[in-house]
This record gives C-alpha cells, sequence and structure tokens, in this order.
C-alpha cells in the first residue's frame, strides 16, 4: 500500500501542472536570493555599458536577473506569475528557456547597438515583455482569440512608452527610472523566438516530405 501512495505522489509532482509551478517558484526563489545579495550581485551582473565594452559581455543576460529594490523584484515576480497563469499549457521548461534565452539576448543586444544613451541597465520587465508576446503568439496561433488580444494591448503599450515615455506612475513604482526600449526590444525578441517555434518547423517538413 505505502508502495502505490509513493508513486502516486510520484505522479504528481510530475505532472505539467506540477512542473509548471516548480519552474515559477524556482525563478522567483532564484531572483529573490540575487536580490537579497545587492549591491554586490548588481554590481557584478548589471548592465553597464562601458562594461560590456570592456568584454564583460555577461552582463547582456544577466543583467535582467537583478533589480533595483525589493519592490522592483516584486512587481516583476508578480510579471512572472501573470505569465504562467496566461500561458500555462505552453510553458514546458524547454519552451520557456528558448523564450527567456531570445528576449534576454534581443534585450541586450538591442541597448548596446540601439539605444547607445542607456548607460546602464536592471530588471526583468525587458524580458517579460518578450514572454508576453511569445505567448500570444502561440495562443494566436492555436486559433486563440486572447492571443490577438494580448498582442493589440502589448502594441498599444510599446507605442505610448516610444512617444511619450514610461506610463504614469510606472517609476513611482518600480523606484526608479524606466528604460522602455528594453520593453520594445524584448517584445521583438519574443515575437521572433516564438513565430519560429510555430512556423519555421512545419516548414521544414514540408520541405523534407515533398
Amino acid at each position: 500500500m505505502d508502495h502505490i501512495k509513493s508513486g502516486s505522489h510520484t505522479r504528481r509532482f510530475g505532472s505539467p501542472a506540477a512542473q509548471r509551478w516548480a519552474l515559477l517558484i524556482a525563478c522567483v526563489v532564484l531572483l529573490g536570493l540575487l536580490q537579497l545579495a545587492m549591491p554586490e550581485t548588481g554590481a557584478w551582473l548589471r548592465y553597464q555599458r562601458s562594461q560590456v565594452y570592456d568584454g564583460e559581455i555577461w552582463r547582456l543576460f544577466a543583467a535582467h536577473l537583478v533589480h533595483l529594490g525589493w519592490r522592483h523584484w516584486a512587481l516583476n515576480s508578480a510579471g512572472l506569475a501573470l505569465v504562467f497563469a496566461l500561458y500555462w499549457r505552453w510553458l514546458s521548461w524547454g519552451r520557456f528557456l528558448i523564450w527567456v534565452g531570445a528576449s534576454m539576448l534581443g534585450v541586450g543586444v538591442g541597448l548596446w547597438v540601439f539605444s547607445p544613451q542607456v548607460l546602464w541597465y536592471v530588471g526583468l520587465s525587458g524580458v517579460l515583455h518578450g514572454l508576453l508576446v511569445a505567448g500570444a503568439v502561440f495562443e494566436l496561433h492555436a486559433g486563440r482569440r486572447d492571443g490577438a488580444l494580448i498582442l493589440v494591448l502589448v502594441a498599444l503599450k510599446l507605442g505610448w512608452e516610444q512617444i511619450q515615455g514610461a506610463l504614469p506612475g510606472a517609476e513611482l513604482a518600480t523606484g526608479g527610472p524606466v528604460v522602455v526600449d528594453a520593453h520594445l526590444y524584448g517584445a521583438l525578441a519574443g515575437l521572433a523566438a516564438a513565430l519560429a517555434q510555430c512556423y519555421f518547423p512545419a516548414r521544414l517538413v514540408r520541405r523534407t516530405s515533398g
């Protein structure tokens, strides 16, 4: 009897829902541990244009893992939870890592190449925009109309930010300046990653079978 119960618990822990919860918790805990070690982690990890120029390339990725303060961390953790709530059906470990990696790279390279005025950057908001767009593309590809709504809302937000700057109250909420270009670059990178996953494999299969 004990053996049967143990197997039941193993199956529950190994279910897709449990794995997604574990992934979310692991991300939030990791970000929290890095925040506990501030300001040392910020000094080593944040995007600092001059230090990237000196060869510290890891900052293009690592900057997204540190935050201005606990309020900033809490807002981004809540945003991450929202992404999981919206797109739980799509978020396998592998797909999540691809979306995150693409968004990190898109933001880091975008700031380096196209936004020389941004001297430093921290936070997950650019990556969150990439995740929101990537998940919406998958929703739309599956025939779910809420994906289109999310894409429209994100596009309107990005348009506002590029013209007017950060949304009212955003800097007060985060406790520091908001780099709106990071949101744009993250969204574009998430879009590219999701389109590649949704459409390129199908085209490859058709060419191979032909």
